[in-house]
């Protein structure tokens, strides 16, 4: 049986636990937490790069995902999940942007699979991945305006038609009693009101 910590070049690892590797880099400036068999590290926006490179380093050179998450009010966390194939560790990397001028460095340097997942974050979020090769949209039409993903995003469709699908109790013809008429989650309450 082969041992995991030896690649299949036959070149041997410094193999250190993960959590204790990060600790011992980072120090103060990680939050390293476990569960379900997945670790996460948490760093400031400033360790970004360095943490895409540490990992990469340590073995985690299959690179899955990048995305954000809007995390109102203050701003936007950034999410990438990185793979060992030696190891199959998993490794979930986050960082925060603030809402006020969402920007980060681009990881397409260290991970040239970043590329696309960056594109798709700036056009669905707005944050910026400053030294990115081609900071394009990539899904949207042309003249889109907007960030879409962004919770504080109004999806105008909502209001303009009924939503599909069943309606909800009350507001069927069936002679039920009708209940107060609300905005769909995420609209303004003068949202499309004329002079509002």
């Amino acid at each position: 049986m082969s041992d995991p910590a030896v690649p299949a070049d036959g070149r041997a690892r410094d193999r250190r636990r993960t959590p204790e590797a990060l600790a011992e880099r980072y120090g103060e400036r990680v939050q390293v937490s476990e569960s379900s068999g997945e670790i996460t590290a948490d760093v400031q926006a400033g360790d970004w790069i360095d943490l895409l490179e540490f990992a990469r380093a340590e073995g985690h050179e299959f690179f899955d995902w990048l995305t954000a998450v809007d995390d109102p009010p203050d701003g936007f966390q950034i999410v990438a999940h990185v793979f060992d194939p030696v190891s199959h560790e998993r490794l979930l990397l986050r960082t925060r942007v603030s809402r006020a001028d969402p920007r980060l460095p681009s990881a397409v340097g260290v991970f040239r699979g970043a590329d696309w997942h960056e594109r798709e974050t700036f056009e669905m979020f707005g944050v910026v991945f400053e030294g990115h090769p081609n900071l394009v949209p990539l899904l949207l039409p042309e003249g889109f305006e907007g960030f879409p993903l962004r919770k504080d995003f109004v999806l105008a469709a909502r209001v303009a038609k009924a939503w599909p699908g069943a309606k909800e109790p009350g507001e069927s013809d069936h002679g039920s009693p009708s209940r107060r008429k609300t905005l769909p989650p995420g609209v303004p309450a003068d949202w499309g009101r004329e002079g509002g």
